[in-house]
Protein backbone atom coordinates (compact mmCIF):
# COMPACT_ATOMS: atom_id res chain seq x y z
CA UNK A 1 0.00 0.00 0.00
CA UNK A 2 1.45 3.12 -0.51
CA UNK A 3 2.52 5.69 2.21
CA UNK A 4 2.72 9.64 1.07
CA UNK A 5 4.83 11.16 3.77
CA UNK A 6 5.65 15.39 3.87
CA UNK A 7 9.07 16.13 4.87
CA UNK A 8 9.89 19.60 6.69
CA UNK A 9 13.50 20.83 7.20
CA UNK A 10 14.23 23.85 8.52
CA UNK A 11 17.75 25.00 9.60
CA UNK A 12 20.67 27.29 8.76
CA UNK A 13 21.17 26.59 5.22
CA UNK A 14 24.45 25.62 3.88
CA UNK A 15 25.78 23.71 0.43
CA UNK A 16 24.86 20.57 0.27
CA UNK A 17 21.68 19.96 2.53
CA UNK A 18 19.71 19.00 -0.77
CA UNK A 19 21.87 16.38 -1.96
CA UNK A 20 22.17 14.40 1.29
CA UNK A 21 18.49 14.70 1.72
CA UNK A 22 17.94 13.27 -1.93
CA UNK A 23 20.08 10.95 -1.15
CA UNK A 24 18.12 9.22 2.03
CA UNK A 25 14.96 9.92 -0.03
CA UNK A 26 16.42 7.56 -2.77
CA UNK A 27 17.90 4.97 -0.71
CA UNK A 28 14.20 4.53 0.65
CA UNK A 29 12.85 4.24 -3.08
CA UNK A 30 10.92 7.01 -2.53
CA UNK A 31 8.96 8.81 -5.21
CA UNK A 32 8.63 13.01 -5.28
CA UNK A 33 5.22 14.54 -5.72
CA UNK A 34 6.33 17.63 -5.00
CA UNK A 35 8.50 20.22 -3.32
CA UNK A 36 9.38 24.07 -2.21
CA UNK A 37 12.63 25.62 -1.07
CA UNK A 38 13.25 29.08 0.12
CA UNK A 39 15.67 30.75 2.12
CA UNK A 40 15.24 33.55 4.51
CA UNK A 41 18.10 35.39 6.05
CA UNK A 42 20.03 32.13 5.83
CA UNK A 43 17.26 29.89 7.02
CA UNK A 44 16.33 27.03 4.86
CA UNK A 45 12.67 25.62 4.80
CA UNK A 46 12.33 22.47 2.62
CA UNK A 47 9.23 20.90 2.04
CA UNK A 48 9.02 18.18 -0.09
CA UNK A 49 5.68 15.17 -0.39
CA UNK A 50 6.84 11.39 -1.22
CA UNK A 51 5.30 8.31 -2.05
CA UNK A 52 6.71 5.20 -0.49
CA UNK A 53 5.26 2.22 -2.99
CA UNK A 54 6.39 -0.18 0.09
CA UNK A 55 7.98 -0.84 3.94
CA UNK A 56 10.97 1.29 3.98
CA UNK A 57 12.13 3.39 7.68
CA UNK A 58 12.49 6.21 5.98
CA UNK A 59 11.46 8.84 9.16
CA UNK A 60 14.09 7.61 11.16
CA UNK A 61 16.76 8.13 8.36
CA UNK A 62 15.24 10.99 7.83
CA UNK A 63 15.87 12.35 11.03
CA UNK A 64 19.49 11.19 11.36
CA UNK A 65 20.30 13.02 8.03
CA UNK A 66 19.17 16.39 9.47
CA UNK A 67 21.25 15.47 12.45
CA UNK A 68 23.86 15.35 10.51
CA UNK A 69 23.01 19.00 9.17
CA UNK A 70 22.22 20.28 11.36
CA UNK A 71 18.55 20.37 10.46
CA UNK A 72 15.14 20.09 12.03
CA UNK A 73 13.76 17.51 9.97
CA UNK A 74 10.14 16.51 10.54
CA UNK A 75 8.47 13.22 8.46
CA UNK A 76 4.58 13.65 8.62
CA UNK A 77 2.16 10.60 7.52
CA UNK A 78 -0.18 12.02 4.90
CA UNK A 79 -3.32 10.42 4.60
CA UNK A 80 -5.36 9.50 1.79
CA UNK A 81 -8.03 11.80 2.56
CA UNK A 82 -5.87 14.43 3.12
CA UNK A 83 -3.81 13.88 -0.13
CA UNK A 84 -7.18 13.56 -2.30
CA UNK A 85 -8.11 17.11 -0.66
CA UNK A 86 -4.36 18.83 -1.57
CA UNK A 87 -4.38 17.56 -4.99
CA UNK A 88 -8.22 18.46 -6.01
CA UNK A 89 -7.01 22.11 -4.55
CA UNK A 90 -4.32 22.10 -6.93
CA UNK A 91 -6.50 21.72 -10.19
CA UNK A 92 -8.52 24.60 -8.68
CA UNK A 93 -8.32 28.41 -10.85
CA UNK A 94 -5.11 30.75 -9.51
CA UNK A 95 -5.75 33.97 -9.32
CA UNK A 96 -2.89 36.30 -8.49
CA UNK A 97 -3.20 39.27 -6.27
CA UNK A 98 -0.55 41.92 -6.26
CA UNK A 99 0.12 44.57 -3.45
CA UNK A 100 1.59 48.04 -4.63
CA UNK A 101 2.81 50.66 -2.42
CA UNK A 102 5.95 53.00 -2.12
CA UNK A 103 5.81 50.65 1.37
CA UNK A 104 3.21 48.28 2.47
CA UNK A 105 2.33 48.09 5.67
CA UNK A 106 2.42 44.83 7.61
CA UNK A 107 -1.22 45.86 8.76
CA UNK A 108 -2.82 45.16 5.34
CA UNK A 109 -1.61 41.37 5.85
CA UNK A 110 -4.57 40.36 8.45
CA UNK A 111 -7.27 42.13 6.32
CA UNK A 112 -5.73 40.75 3.23
CA UNK A 113 -5.89 37.05 4.72
CA UNK A 114 -9.75 37.71 6.51
CA UNK A 115 -10.85 39.06 2.79
CA UNK A 116 -9.65 35.79 1.04
CA UNK A 117 -10.62 33.61 3.20
CA UNK A 118 -14.24 34.97 3.11
CA UNK A 119 -14.33 33.86 -0.51
CA UNK A 120 -12.98 30.52 0.47
CA UNK A 121 -9.73 31.33 -1.41
CA UNK A 122 -6.04 29.81 0.49
CA UNK A 123 -3.20 31.71 -0.27
CA UNK A 124 -0.72 29.67 -1.41
CA UNK A 125 2.27 31.42 -1.80
CA UNK A 126 3.58 35.19 -1.56
CA UNK A 127 6.71 36.20 -2.92
CA UNK A 128 7.94 39.89 -3.39
CA UNK A 129 9.11 41.33 -6.68
CA UNK A 130 10.31 44.40 -5.40
CA UNK A 131 14.10 45.25 -4.57
CA UNK A 132 15.23 45.23 -0.75
CA UNK A 133 14.60 48.53 1.05
CA UNK A 134 17.83 50.27 1.87
CA UNK A 135 20.11 49.89 4.77
CA UNK A 136 19.37 53.65 5.04
CA UNK A 137 15.61 53.03 5.51
CA UNK A 138 14.38 54.87 2.41
CA UNK A 139 11.55 53.41 0.76
CA UNK A 140 12.50 51.65 -2.75
CA UNK A 141 12.80 53.68 -5.61
CA UNK A 142 10.35 51.48 -7.62
CA UNK A 143 8.09 50.81 -4.81
CA UNK A 144 7.70 47.49 -3.06
CA UNK A 145 5.55 45.10 -4.20
CA UNK A 146 3.99 41.99 -3.01
CA UNK A 147 2.29 39.42 -5.17
CA UNK A 148 -0.09 36.23 -3.24
CA UNK A 149 -1.25 33.42 -5.62
CA UNK A 150 -4.55 32.27 -4.32
CA UNK A 151 -5.97 29.34 -4.90
CA UNK A 152 -9.98 27.75 -4.27
CA UNK A 153 -13.25 27.12 -5.79
CA UNK A 154 -14.87 29.35 -7.71
CA UNK A 155 -14.65 32.47 -6.35
CA UNK A 156 -17.24 36.09 -7.39
CA UNK A 157 -14.32 37.92 -8.71
CA UNK A 158 -15.62 41.20 -9.15
CA UNK A 159 -16.95 41.31 -5.38
CA UNK A 160 -13.04 40.06 -4.25
CA UNK A 161 -11.71 42.88 -6.73
CA UNK A 162 -14.42 45.61 -5.70
CA UNK A 163 -13.41 45.08 -1.74
CA UNK A 164 -9.93 44.60 -2.77
CA UNK A 165 -9.71 48.21 -4.15
CA UNK A 166 -11.56 49.53 -0.85
CA UNK A 167 -9.13 47.76 1.07
CA UNK A 168 -6.43 49.50 -0.51
CA UNK A 169 -7.45 52.69 -0.55
CA UNK A 170 -7.71 52.56 3.23
CA UNK A 171 -4.09 51.32 3.47
CA UNK A 172 -2.90 53.69 0.61
CA UNK A 173 -2.07 50.64 -1.68
CA UNK A 174 -2.81 49.43 -4.52
CA UNK A 175 -3.84 45.89 -4.69
CA UNK A 176 -4.22 44.64 -8.04
CA UNK A 177 -6.34 41.10 -8.81
CA UNK A 178 -5.56 38.61 -12.10
CA UNK A 179 -6.92 35.12 -13.10
CA UNK A 180 -3.35 33.56 -13.94
CA UNK A 181 -3.46 31.82 -17.26
CA UNK A 182 -0.18 31.24 -19.97
CA UNK A 183 -0.52 34.21 -21.26
CA UNK A 184 -0.25 36.66 -17.76
CA UNK A 185 3.85 36.33 -18.07
CA UNK A 186 3.74 36.33 -21.84
CA UNK A 187 2.34 39.49 -22.94
CA UNK A 188 3.59 41.02 -26.13
CA UNK A 189 1.95 44.46 -27.04
CA UNK A 190 1.48 47.25 -24.82
CA UNK A 191 -0.91 50.27 -25.83
CA UNK A 192 -0.70 53.76 -23.99
CA UNK A 193 -3.07 56.71 -23.41
CA UNK A 194 -1.04 60.02 -24.03
CA UNK A 195 -1.89 63.29 -21.57
CA UNK A 196 -1.80 62.42 -18.08
CA UNK A 197 -0.41 59.26 -18.95
CA UNK A 198 2.52 59.10 -20.50
CA UNK A 199 2.99 62.56 -19.60
CA UNK A 200 2.12 64.56 -16.59
CA UNK A 201 -0.28 67.16 -18.63
CA UNK A 202 -3.45 67.65 -21.11
CA UNK A 203 -1.76 68.86 -24.25
CA UNK A 204 -5.15 71.12 -25.00
CA UNK A 205 -5.58 72.48 -21.86
CA UNK A 206 -1.48 73.51 -22.41
CA UNK A 207 -2.83 75.21 -25.97
CA UNK A 208 -5.54 76.70 -24.82
CA UNK A 209 -3.70 78.63 -21.69
CA UNK A 210 -1.12 80.15 -23.71
CA UNK A 211 -3.99 81.32 -26.70
CA UNK A 212 -6.00 82.90 -23.79
CA UNK A 213 -8.97 80.60 -23.99
CA UNK A 214 -8.25 78.37 -21.02
CA UNK A 215 -11.40 79.15 -19.21
CA UNK A 216 -13.52 78.53 -22.84
CA UNK A 217 -11.81 75.35 -22.75
CA UNK A 218 -12.36 74.15 -19.70
CA UNK A 219 -16.28 74.69 -19.47
CA UNK A 220 -16.29 72.99 -22.83
CA UNK A 221 -14.59 69.68 -21.05
CA UNK A 222 -17.18 70.42 -17.67
CA UNK A 223 -19.95 70.02 -19.96
CA UNK A 224 -18.91 67.00 -21.50
CA UNK A 225 -18.44 65.46 -17.96
CA UNK A 226 -21.97 66.42 -17.07
CA UNK A 227 -22.85 64.06 -20.40
CA UNK A 228 -24.08 67.40 -22.58
CA UNK A 229 -21.69 66.60 -24.74
CA UNK A 230 -19.87 63.54 -26.24
CA UNK A 231 -16.46 63.25 -26.89
CA UNK A 232 -16.29 63.99 -30.37
CA UNK A 233 -18.79 67.46 -30.44
CA UNK A 234 -16.52 68.43 -26.99
CA UNK A 235 -13.57 67.97 -29.01
CA UNK A 236 -14.46 70.28 -32.11
CA UNK A 237 -15.49 72.59 -29.59
CA UNK A 238 -12.43 73.07 -27.78
CA UNK A 239 -10.67 72.58 -31.15
CA UNK A 240 -12.02 75.68 -32.79
CA UNK A 241 -11.58 77.63 -29.73
CA UNK A 242 -7.19 77.54 -30.78
CA UNK A 243 -8.13 78.20 -33.88
CA UNK A 244 -5.29 81.17 -35.09
CA UNK A 245 -2.78 79.56 -32.70
CA UNK A 246 0.86 80.65 -33.58
CA UNK A 247 2.38 76.95 -34.97
CA UNK A 248 5.63 78.33 -32.86
CA UNK A 249 3.81 77.52 -29.50
CA UNK A 250 3.32 73.55 -30.30
CA UNK A 251 7.34 73.27 -30.25
CA UNK A 252 7.48 75.30 -27.14
CA UNK A 253 4.99 73.19 -25.20
CA UNK A 254 6.29 69.87 -26.48
CA UNK A 255 9.98 70.75 -25.41
CA UNK A 256 8.48 71.43 -22.11
CA UNK A 257 6.77 67.96 -21.90
CA UNK A 258 6.71 66.67 -18.22
CA UNK A 259 7.36 62.90 -18.30
CA UNK A 260 5.06 60.75 -16.34
CA UNK A 261 6.96 58.95 -13.16
CA UNK A 262 8.63 56.06 -14.35
CA UNK A 263 7.71 56.17 -18.13
CA UNK A 264 11.77 56.53 -19.09
CA UNK A 265 12.17 52.91 -17.29
CA UNK A 266 9.44 50.99 -18.19
CA UNK A 267 9.80 52.31 -21.86
CA UNK A 268 13.41 51.21 -21.85
CA UNK A 269 12.85 47.35 -20.22
CA UNK A 270 9.60 47.16 -22.25
CA UNK A 271 12.57 47.47 -25.90
CA UNK A 272 15.40 45.39 -24.09
CA UNK A 273 12.39 42.54 -23.23
CA UNK A 274 11.14 42.93 -26.47
CA UNK A 275 7.32 44.10 -26.66
CA UNK A 276 5.64 46.42 -29.14
CA UNK A 277 4.58 49.86 -28.18
CA UNK A 278 2.12 52.02 -29.03
CA UNK A 279 0.18 55.38 -28.06
CA UNK A 280 -3.31 56.01 -29.12
CA UNK A 281 -3.96 59.32 -28.05
CA UNK A 282 -6.91 61.15 -28.33
CA UNK A 283 -4.51 63.98 -28.48
CA UNK A 284 -2.18 65.26 -31.29
CA UNK A 285 0.55 63.57 -33.11
CA UNK A 286 2.56 66.39 -33.18
CA UNK A 287 3.02 65.67 -29.45
CA UNK A 288 2.85 61.92 -29.76
CA UNK A 289 5.78 61.78 -32.32
CA UNK A 290 7.97 64.20 -30.22
CA UNK A 291 7.53 61.29 -27.30
CA UNK A 292 7.67 58.62 -30.08
CA UNK A 293 11.68 59.96 -30.80
CA UNK A 294 12.50 60.71 -27.38
CA UNK A 295 11.31 57.13 -25.82
CA UNK A 296 11.25 54.65 -29.04
CA UNK A 297 7.56 53.71 -29.14
CA UNK A 298 6.97 51.74 -32.29
CA UNK A 299 4.14 53.37 -33.45
CA UNK A 300 1.58 56.29 -32.80
CA UNK A 301 -2.01 56.84 -33.17
CA UNK A 302 -3.54 60.48 -32.77
CA UNK A 303 -5.18 63.64 -33.98
CA UNK A 304 -3.72 65.30 -36.34
CA UNK A 305 -4.04 69.14 -36.68
CA UNK A 306 -4.40 70.95 -39.69
CA UNK A 307 -2.25 73.96 -39.95
CA UNK A 308 -2.01 76.48 -42.53
CA UNK A 309 0.31 79.56 -43.03
CA UNK A 310 1.55 78.89 -39.55
CA UNK A 311 -1.61 78.63 -37.69
CA UNK A 312 -3.74 76.11 -36.03
CA UNK A 313 -6.97 76.36 -38.04
CA UNK A 314 -9.32 74.90 -35.23
CA UNK A 315 -9.73 71.27 -37.46
CA UNK A 316 -8.15 68.10 -37.44
CA UNK A 317 -7.99 65.62 -40.09
CA UNK A 318 -10.39 62.15 -39.82
CA UNK A 319 -10.86 59.67 -38.26
CA UNK A 320 -11.29 61.22 -34.47
CA UNK A 321 -9.10 59.55 -32.23
CA UNK A 322 -12.22 58.77 -29.73
CA UNK A 323 -12.72 56.01 -27.05
CA UNK A 324 -14.19 53.69 -30.01
CA UNK A 325 -11.36 54.29 -32.32
CA UNK A 326 -8.58 53.63 -29.47
CA UNK A 327 -10.70 50.20 -28.89
CA UNK A 328 -10.35 49.55 -32.63
CA UNK A 329 -6.54 50.35 -33.14
CA UNK A 330 -5.61 47.90 -29.97
CA UNK A 331 -7.29 45.17 -31.95
CA UNK A 332 -6.09 46.25 -35.84
CA UNK A 333 -2.60 46.22 -34.28
CA UNK A 334 -2.82 43.17 -32.33
CA UNK A 335 -4.11 41.58 -35.59
CA UNK A 336 -1.57 43.09 -37.97
CA UNK A 337 1.14 41.87 -35.47
CA UNK A 338 -0.23 38.30 -35.16
CA UNK A 339 -0.36 38.84 -31.30
CA UNK A 340 -3.62 37.22 -29.43
CA UNK A 341 -5.34 39.79 -27.10
CA UNK A 342 -4.59 38.02 -24.11
CA UNK A 343 -1.32 39.40 -25.19
CA UNK A 344 -1.94 42.84 -24.71
CA UNK A 345 -1.66 45.49 -22.56
CA UNK A 346 -3.72 48.66 -22.61
CA UNK A 347 -2.67 51.48 -20.01
CA UNK A 348 -4.75 54.92 -19.68
CA UNK A 349 -6.53 57.03 -17.47
CA UNK A 350 -9.71 58.70 -18.92
CA UNK A 351 -13.18 57.71 -19.50
CA UNK A 352 -12.50 57.44 -22.93
CA UNK A 353 -10.12 54.43 -22.52
CA UNK A 354 -12.43 52.38 -20.55
CA UNK A 355 -13.18 50.38 -23.81
CA UNK A 356 -9.34 49.76 -25.00
CA UNK A 357 -8.45 48.25 -21.21
CA UNK A 358 -11.99 46.46 -21.52
CA UNK A 359 -10.06 45.05 -24.68
CA UNK A 360 -7.00 44.51 -23.63
CA UNK A 361 -5.80 41.37 -22.25
CA UNK A 362 -4.65 43.18 -19.24
CA UNK A 363 -6.13 46.27 -18.84
CA UNK A 364 -4.86 49.26 -16.01
CA UNK A 365 -6.22 52.31 -15.05
CA UNK A 366 -3.20 54.83 -14.10
CA UNK A 367 -3.43 57.43 -11.58
CA UNK A 368 -7.32 57.58 -12.97
CA UNK A 369 -10.35 59.33 -11.87
CA UNK A 370 -12.53 57.26 -9.18
CA UNK A 371 -15.03 56.40 -11.87
CA UNK A 372 -12.48 55.24 -14.20
CA UNK A 373 -10.67 52.94 -11.44
CA UNK A 374 -14.26 51.69 -10.25
CA UNK A 375 -14.55 50.29 -14.04
CA UNK A 376 -10.95 49.12 -14.93
CA UNK A 377 -9.74 45.61 -14.12
CA UNK A 378 -6.74 47.03 -12.54
CA UNK A 379 -5.75 50.17 -11.63
CA UNK A 380 -2.30 51.97 -10.03
CA UNK A 381 -2.07 54.73 -8.30
CA UNK A 382 0.52 55.08 -5.68
CA UNK A 383 3.86 53.92 -7.63
CA UNK A 384 4.63 55.58 -11.07
CA UNK A 385 4.43 54.10 -14.70
CA UNK A 386 7.05 51.37 -14.81
CA UNK A 387 4.79 49.25 -12.01
CA UNK A 388 2.94 47.67 -14.80
CA UNK A 389 6.02 45.62 -15.02
CA UNK A 390 5.00 44.26 -11.92
CA UNK A 391 1.50 43.02 -12.84
CA UNK A 392 2.97 41.82 -15.75
CA UNK A 393 5.09 39.24 -12.97
CA UNK A 394 8.72 40.53 -13.60
CA UNK A 395 10.66 40.90 -10.53
CA UNK A 396 13.19 44.16 -9.97
CA UNK A 397 16.11 41.60 -9.63
CA UNK A 398 15.64 39.80 -13.06
CA UNK A 399 15.26 43.59 -14.62
CA UNK A 400 18.14 44.82 -12.80
CA UNK A 401 20.11 41.57 -14.46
Amino acid sequence: MTRRILMRATGQARPGQLAELGKTLARSGARLLDINQSVTFGIVSLEAVVALDHEAELESALAATGTDLGLDVQAIQVSAEEYHRWSENQSQPRLIMTLLAPRIPAGILAEVGALTAEHGLTVELIHRLSGREPLDGEAPQQGSCVECWLRGPDADILALREKALALGAAHGVDIALQEDCIWRTHRRLVCFDMDSTLIKAEVIDELARRHGVYDEVAEVTERAMRGELDFQQSFRERMAKLKGLDESVLAEIAAELPLMDGVETLMAQLKRLGYRTAILSGGFTYFARYLQQRLGFDEIHANELVIENGKVTGEVREPIVDADRKALLLREIAEREGIRMEQTIAVGDGANDLKMLAEAGLGIAFRAKPMVRQQARQSISTLGLDAVLYLIGYRQSDLEA
